[in-house]
């Protein structure tokens, strides 16, 4: 049998679960600190190719923009060692003019944070990859998708 290391848990709420792997980790089996990252950028493709749908092409394509990192933010609460599983659950949380954040929150099976991530795209134009807005069919996608987050709430008083 394959055992995969990652996979969709649910699509309401969107989750994926992961395990860690001897790979991941340095000599003395604590994962890399930079590994978190790739964590969070797996998260972010997997979630982005679920409201992309059946089209065939990554979210943005679909919607006729790019989608490049404007910024990622990343806050480590908990250490991991091979063999832990952890679930990444992600939605939208702020949506701009041009950029909108994916929220990954990352937990152990018994529901101890292990890190929060917000991964925010920036639309660019294909032809001459300038920033552009969000186009109306993206920012569809994306709303239906959206939770109030905290921070944003402050953001709005």
């Amino acid at each position: 049998m394959i055992h995969s290391s990652e996979y969709v848990l649910s699509d309401e709420p969107f989750v994926i679960r992961r395990t860690v792997r001897w790979s991941d980790c340095d000599p003395a089996g604590v994962v890399y600190t930079g590994q978190f990252s790739t964590y969070v950028l797996s998260a972010v493709s997997l979630f982005s190719d679920h409201m992309a749908g059946r089209a065939g092409k990554s979210l943005g394509q679909a919607h006729g923009v790019g989608t490049p990192c404007r910024g990622m933010s990343l806050d480590f609460i908990k250490t991991l060692w091979p063999g832990d599983e952890i679930d990444i659950e992600c939605w939208i949380g702020e949506i701009r003019t041009r950029s909108y954040d994916i929220h990954c929150h990352a937990c152990t099976l018994n529901g101890e944070p292990v890190f929060d991530a917000r991964f925010s795209p920036i639309c660019v134009r294909t032809d001459v990859r300038v920033a552009t807005d969000i186009p109306p069919s993206l920012r569809a996608v994306l709303s239906r998708h959206a939770r109030i987050t905290p921070e944003f709430k402050e953001a709005q008083t």
